[in-house]
């Protein structure tokens, strides 16, 4: 048996390594040629300081106070030349990957189907070459090749981590690089290269009410993660709104149907933000956000969209004086060449 431990750099970037029962993590790292900061390995130095974003591990009492003190211990600061794991472990590590020579990881995959799911959406799906070997947390994000022309954007996985397929949902951008060679140029059976994965904006352990909110294709991530909870089950209630501009933008709600029937704490709502849309519900995600599912600021929301709905959720979250216990969010640009998480 073997842990696996999932180590995010600053930069975004997630490797993942196997840790052997009673392995530390540097030493686990450096048997995967990642070279985690480290001075001492004994302990002393403090330089391989981490923080344990979850999971289950021990410190043991080698170490001194000087290398790490009581209160950063119970902050989940890790020394990884000390921490040995006792689970499945997601770990920050702040520094860049290139200052510990991570080398990009390439995936190829064989298209399946290049769907156009709505007037603004295109479904994206990949029959990966080697499933195993492609490791991600639910929400994160990989740099897609545009075959001929040298170029890569960045888009979330909707599917979930260990997939046979792997599935994205790109936006059809007017002239836009990818979707122009997707709706013009691919075919069922080409081969596409990602790198990756990539990104802070990913699912944490589930222990109080979730608010799930996506704009247009930001839908992506968050049913990713949903599709993880449905395997695992959660009491907590999860409410998720989706909005879109226009009727003919909506996506997947036949999918997000039937992960309501597997997780039965999942709500969710879709509205329009298009005063002539005939949906029933109308405006925008705000709109739509009783208190009721901001539980007075204890609950966790996790938001992807535009820049400008990020910023009116701030917003909106700041007027009604509610702090969530925690906000996660990941805001994408018009060309969907850059993601921002927080």
């Amino acid at each position: 048996m073997t842990y696996r431990i999932a180590l995010n750099f600053e930069d975004g970037e997630t490797r993942f390594i196997a840790c052997n029962p009673g392995e530390k993590v540097l030493d686990a790292a450096y048997r995967h040629k990642i070279n985690l900061p480290m001075d001492c390995s004994d302990g002393v130095c403090g330089t391989c300081k981490c923080r344990c974003e979850q999971g289950d591990y021990d410190l043991g009492d080698d170490y001194i106070d000087d290398a790490l003190t009581q209160a950063e211990a119970d902050e989940r600061i890790v020394l990884t030349c000390q921490m040995t794991p006792s689970s499945d472990c997601i770990i920050a590590v702040p520094l860049p990957s290139t200052a510990c020579k991570v080398k990009p990881a390439a995936y190829e995959g064989v298209i399946t189907a290049v769907e156009t799911a709505s007037d603004s959406t295109i479904v994206l799906r990949l029959a990966l070459d080697n499933p195993t070997a492609l490791n991600f947390l639910p929400g994160q994000y990989v740099n897609l090749g545009v075959p001929g022309a040298g170029q890569h954007r960045s888009y979330s996985f909707s599917s979930k981590p260990g997939a046979s397929e792997a599935s994205f949902l790109i936006r059809n951008l007017p002239g836009g690089l990818m979707s122009g060679w997707l709706t013009g140029k691919a075919a069922v059976g080409d081969r596409m290269t990602f790198f990756g994965p990539s990104g802070s904006f990913f699912l944490r352990p589930v222990d109080r009410p979730v608010v799930m909110l996506a704009g247009g294709t930001g839908l992506a991530p968050l049913l990713s993660m949903l599709e993880v909870l449905a395997d695992q089950g959660s009491d907590q209630p999860i409410h998720l709104i989706y909005g879109v501009t226009h009727d003919g933008d909506m996506v997947e709600t036949d999918r997000l149907e039937a992960l309501q029937s597997r997780l039965p704490s999942l709500t969710w709502a879709a509205c329009v933000a298009n005063d002539a849309s005939q949906h029933p519900l109308k405006g925008y995600v705000t709109h739509h956000l009783a208190d009721e599912h901001l539980n007075a600021g204890d609950c966790d929301i996790y938001l992807c969209g535009p820049p400008p709905m990020v910023e009116a959720v701030r917003l909106f979250l700041r007027d009604k004086g509610v702090t969530p216990a925690h906000f996660h969010y990941e805001k994408f640009a018009p060309s969907e060449t850059e993601k921002v998480a927080a």
